[in-house]
């Protein structure tokens, strides 16, 4: 069996980790098409959220437009969360920024990087980070 036949049979894993907020919509645009792009792919994939990052993961904040041309924010979360993707929150970061009582997105979950290496498991993922 070719590469190519193992990636169409079993697509790999995808964890893109982002670390920036709605201060740079811009980096978190990209890092979500990215994710969009895996999960709709059929990957099996996972954003591992961190330091601004983890308010992204509260209801109503992922709503900016980056740039002329890009696509919303929110639709991008839609989409993600429609394809199956997940979302990993921090704790340390969530108690950090005072978020212990924000309601999450769908297929959101708060944990750490335990949860993140349970996640991948023994076979491995592709990664990105933001």
């Amino acid at each position: 069996m070719t590469n190519t036949e193992l990636t169409e049979a079993r697509p790999g894993k995808a964890v893109v980790s982002l670390t920036t907020g709605l201060e740079d919509s811009e980096r978190v645009t990209v890092a979500f098409l990215v994710a969009v792009g895996a999960a709709e792919s059929g990957r099996p994939t996972l954003m591992f959220l961190t330091k601004e990052a983890v308010r992204l993961a509260t209801v109503g904040v992922a709503t900016a437009i980056a740039c002329n041309g890009c696509p919303p924010l929110e639709a991008l979360v839609e989409r993600y969360v429609a394809a199956g993707g997940e979302f990993l929150v921090c704790p340390i970061c969530v108690d950090a920024k005072g978020l212990q009582d924000a309601p999450l997105v769908a297929n959101a979950r708060i944990g750490g990087t335990v949860p993140m290496w349970e996640w991948i498991g023994d076979e491995g993922a592709t990664t990105f980070s933001y």
